[in-house]
Formats: structure tokens, sequence, C-alpha cells
């Protein structure tokens, strides 16, 4: 049995490309800042809550102190300790209560970035060209989307959080430490050199860590979601075990990695600990010596171990969020090479654009002296020249590699060309705003694609402005509305994604009702009766011939049915079209189109070789 490996997908390259550089912690943050600054109002509301949560918080160990000295001590109780129990009990309100709206408001802000995030980044890969999508793991592409979002969420939740509520903790703490004792203050101060050189130990190995751990992560998405379009591929050649295989050896790769991640913070957080129970022993052991050398009261040592307790808590907590930050530089990092990835297909400049009104447009289409290559020393296309008239239907066929789709991708300008030029009406199409030549031009696939959605929003591709009445009579036109009444809920039916549960030539109807709706002048079909029986090729037939009716069509097909009332048929070979005319021009020189055609027939087919 073939193994599959050389049958699947390959592997793309991640999106950098090896000349790209990474991008700078500075640029990062800029990146983050930018997104962050229409709620700078909403950012001064959450440093307002959190000075005033932190201050009622960090007032109620001077409470005590002030129970313990000026009255427990003296044997005094009654009326004073219930007011000071009260007022302790209103600190602590005031506290939860600003610390509420400190986390709802941090929450709105953080949220509301991220799903902006979101829709730039998905807006910025939806009009990449073909060559990013040929060059990029889509697995990556989701994890961008939806892990690296995730990560930078937890920065705004997490990280600025602690930044702020911390290190207003922080710097309270310190103060009031130094109005109690000035020398056991200054003891304290003396851990935090050692904090900052354990946090540069780390900083490096937590940041490789994670990369890794994102890295494999990526590997795995991608590796899965492959599998998962080539399921029916997998099961046929039964290599269900062989992929098992691989997919169990990406999974060890990222667990591996992730156990090596969690390590490394556990070390890093477990390593604080330590150094903050030591300082609190030796703050204990001093102070104890203090108050039993009459030199300090037993209320200011109950107050100043609170305070050295709380005074690590926050340190702890910015130095936890140190791992969290840095998976979220990684995960910026990573949507910002997205971000500032360029499509190599870009809309004209303003001073170039020529507007297209789809209701002007005659239909005639040129490729002038056409040269093309997915790669530059590998030409596809040789200095094309093709003219294709309004209204006329052109057949167009060859052997694989001969360049048939990539002329419907050039036209369709999912590429640009390395040389000449493609025209509409005499009107080059990189000077035609992009949105404007995919009205005009309409491509039907092989395979067409189907969203997870109802029969009418699969016609009309969820545009509202297109009404169930338009999307029923394009359905009638094309021949699909008996089929959708036969479905259980008709019009209403829900697809599931790509349409499973439709038949491919019923998939192929849908898809013809999307052109009568859209109303393209110029219309492409990518062989797309190929993989249909002859009765539904039949129906498909039907539809083709209404829908073409006034419509300059290119129709790429591997069936003679398809072609052979065609105004013209073009026979490509390596690149250059070597022969056109009529089916029986064709037929009557003898040429390649005629050997191709003989060879059908003698193979008890209608379908050509190629």
């Amino acid at each position: 049995m073939t193994n599959l490996n050389k049958e699947l997908p390959a592997q793309k390259e991640p999106v950098s490309k090896p000349h790209e550089e990474k991008p700078s912690t500075s640029s990062t943050l800029k990146l983050l800042l930018g997104y962050a600054k229409p709620h700078r109002l909403t950012f001064v509301g959450v440093a307002f809550c959190a000075l005033l949560g932190i201050s009622a918080e960090l007032l109620q160990p001077l409470i005590v102190q002030i129970a313990i000295d000026d009255h427990l001590v003296k044997g005094e109780g009654g009326g004073a300790l219930i007011k000071l129990g009260l007022l302790y009990l209103g600190i602590a309100v005031v506290s939860f209560v600003f610390t509420y709206l400190q986390n709802n408001l941090l929450q709105y802000a953080g949220q509301s970035i991220i799903a902006r995030i979101r829709k730039d980044l998905f807006g910025h890969i939806s009009k990449m060209s073909m060559s990013f999508f040929d060059r990029t793991h889509s697995g990556s592409l989701v994890t961008n989307v939806s892990n690296d979002t995730e990560t930078i969420s937890q920065f705004f939740t997490q990280v600025l959080l602690s930044l702020v509520r911390d290190g207003m903790m922080l710097v309270l703490i310190i103060a009031l430490m130094f109005s109690l004792d000035v020398e056991l203050a200054a003891f304290s101060m003396l851990i935090l050199p050692v904090i900052f050189i354990v946090a540069a130990l780390f900083r490096s190995y937590l940041r490789s860590t994670y990369q890794q751990a994102r890295s494999r992560l990526s590997r795995l998405i991608a590796f899965t979601a492959e599998n998962l379009s080539g399921m029916g591929l997998i099961q046929s050649f039964r290599q269900e075990e062989e992929q098992l295989g691989r997919f169990t050896e990406q999974n060890r790769n990222y667990w591996t990695a992730n156990l090596r991640q969690i390590r490394s913070n556990v070390l890093f957080n477990r390593t604080f600990d330590i150094l903050g129970n030591a300082a609190l022993v030796l703050m204990v052991w001093l102070g104890g010596r203090a108050v039993l050398g009459q030199s300090m009261e037993v209320g200011v040592l109950y107050a100043f171990v609170s305070y050295i307790r709380q005074f690590f808590q926050p340190i702890n907590q910015i130095t936890m969020q140190w791992n969290t930050f840095q998976s979220t530089t990684v995960a910026v990092e990573r949507i910002q090479r997205v971000l500032e990835t360029k499509s190599d297909v870009r809309e004209p400049d303003s001073g170039q654009t020529v507007p297209l009104d789809p209701r002007d447009v005659r239909g005639e289409v040129n490729f002038r002296d056409v040269t093309f290559g997915y790669r530059a020393d590998r030409p596809v296309l040789k200095r094309l020249n093709l003219n294709i008239r309004p209204g006329e239907m052109i057949g167009v066929v060859g052997t694989t590699g001969a360049g048939k789709s990539t002329l419907i991708s050039l036209l369709n300008r999912f590429y640009d060309v390395n040389e000449g030029s493609i025209e509409i009406d005499g009107t080059d199409i990189r000077r035609i705003p992009q949105s404007d030549l995919h009205a005009v031009v309409g491509l039907i696939q092989q395979d067409p694609y189907l969203f997870a959605g109802s029969i009418v929003d699969n016609v009309r591709l969820f545009r509202e402005d297109v009404t169930r009445e338009q999307v029923i009579e394009a359905c009638r036109f094309v021949g699909a509305h008996p089929m959708v009444l036969r479905l259980q809920n008709g019009y209403d039916t829900h697809l599931s994604e790509r349409g499973s549960g439709l038949s491919a030539g019923e998939r192929q109807l849908i898809s013809f009702a999307r052109i009568v709706v859209f109303r393209p002048k110029i219309l492409i079909l990518d062989e797309a009766t190929a993989n249909l029986d002859s009765e539904t090729e039949k129906l498909v037939q039907e539809a083709l011939t209404s829908v073409s009716q006034g419509r300059t069509t290119i129709v790429i097909a591997h069936r003679l049915s398809t072609i052979m009332h065609a105004d013209r048929i073009l026979v490509m070979q390596e690149g250059e079209v070597t022969e056109q005319g009529t089916h029986a021009q064709l037929l009557a020189s003898g040429g390649h189109y005629a050997e191709l055609y003989r060879h059908a027939r003698q193979s008890g087919r209608e379908r050509l070789p190629g």
C-alpha cells in the first residue's frame, strides 16, 4: 500500500520569512499601547479604584495596632474597641467595593481590546494574497487568532492588574513600614537586589521555554487540521495507524515542551516563596528582640509583620506574572509579524485607481505578454497573449501543469503577473480596486465551498441586502429549486461545514445560484463538472448554459461535453496556447486536441487526460 505521507499536503513554512527581523520588545509594547489608547479613561478609573481599595486594605493592620497598643495592653476595652471593630469592618467593605469595580473595569477594557485585535487580525488575514497561504500554516493562523489573543487578554487582566495594584501596594507598604520602624524597614529592603538578580537569571530561560511550547503547539494544530481535511484519504488508504503514530510524536513533543515550561515556572515562583519566608523569619526575630528589649511595642510588631507579609505578596504576584508577560511578548510578536506582513497583491495607489462599475463592464479580457511563475526560476506561463471577446465562451484544455488553473488565478488576481498585464475592457486589473474586480469576475470551483449555515445564507453568502426571494429565484433559474424543496427544512436547512449531506452536484448547483445572485460579468468555471456523474452533470450543464448567457465565460474542463459547444477552445501546453479553435476545427487540424479527444474516446470515457 502506498505510504500516505506522500499524499498528504506538505507542511508549509512559518509565517515569517528567513530575512524578516523579529519585532523588538519596544515595538510590541507600542502595538499594545496603540490598542489600549481608546480605553485610557477606563484605565485611569482602574488606577483610582485600585488606590482606594489598597489604601483601605492597608489601614486594617494600623487599626489592629491601635487596638493592641492603646487599649488591650492597657486593659481598656468596651466602646472604643467596638468602634475600632466597626471601623475595621467599614474599611473592609470599602476595599471590597473598589476592588470589585477595579476588576470589572479592567475586564471590560481588556476584553474590548482583545475583541478589536481579533477583528483586525482576521480582517488582515482575509485580505492577504494566495501566496501568503501557500507558505503559511493554517494551524499557525488559527493559533494566532485564538490562543495568542487569549494570552494577550491575560496581559490586561492579570499582568496589568498586578503592575497597577501590586505596584501601588508595594509603594504604600514601604512608606508605612518606614513610618513604623526605620531600622526594620531598611533590613527588609536588602532582599530587593536578590529578587532582581533572580528575575534576571530566569528571564531568558522562561522566554525560550514558552516559545518552544507555542511553536510545538502550532505544529500539532496544523497537523490535526491537515489530517481532518484529508480524513477520507486516510481511511481509504488504511493509514490510521501511520497517522496516529505521527500525531503521537507531535503530541509527545508538545507534552515535553509544556512540562519544561511548567517546571521552569514552578521553580521560578517557589524561589520567591523561599525568599519571602526567609525575610519574614528574619523580621520576626529582629522585631521580637526589639519587643523584649522594650524598644518596640507589640502592636507595632504585629503591624510590621502584617506589612512584611503583604510586602512580599505584591512582589511575588509581580514576579509570578513575569512568565505571563513573557508569553504576552511572544504572542504579540507572532500577531505583529502577521499584521506587518504585506500582501503580495495590493490595492492600486489612489492616483492610479480606475473604479469599475459592474453595470458598465462589457467583459473583454486580454492577456498581454503575461509571464508568471510561483517561483521566479520556474515560469508556468510564458509570454502568453490571449484575447477573449465580450460574451464569448472559451474552453481551456491541457495536461496537468499546462497552466490552466494559473490562468484563472491570475484573472481573479489571487497572484500578480511577473511580467506583462491582464486587462478587462482595456484596464489593467492591477489598477482596479479588488472589491470592484471580484464583483465583476465570478468563480465556480471544482469543489465549491459551503459554509455552516442555511441554504439561503450559502447562496447569498450572508449578505442581508440579498433577499430570500432573490435567492429562491436564483435557485429556480439554475434548476436547484426542486432539490432544495426535497430537503427537510427547504431553504432553511442548516448545512454543516463544507456542506456535508449534499452531493457534489447539489453543492455545485448552490454555487451556480450564487453566480445568478451576484451577477458577475465574467464567469470562470474551474473543472466544475470533473467529479460529477452523468445525470448530475446534465443538471449542472443546463445550469451552466443558463448562467453563461450574456457573460464572458472561461471553462477549464476535463469532460468533452462541457466544452464541445464553446465558441473557442484553447489548448495549453507548458504555459503556452498551442492550438485554438472550435471543436470541429481542432479535430480537423489533427493536433494535440485531436489526440486528447481520440484518447478519451478510445478509453470509453468523455474525460480528457490531464
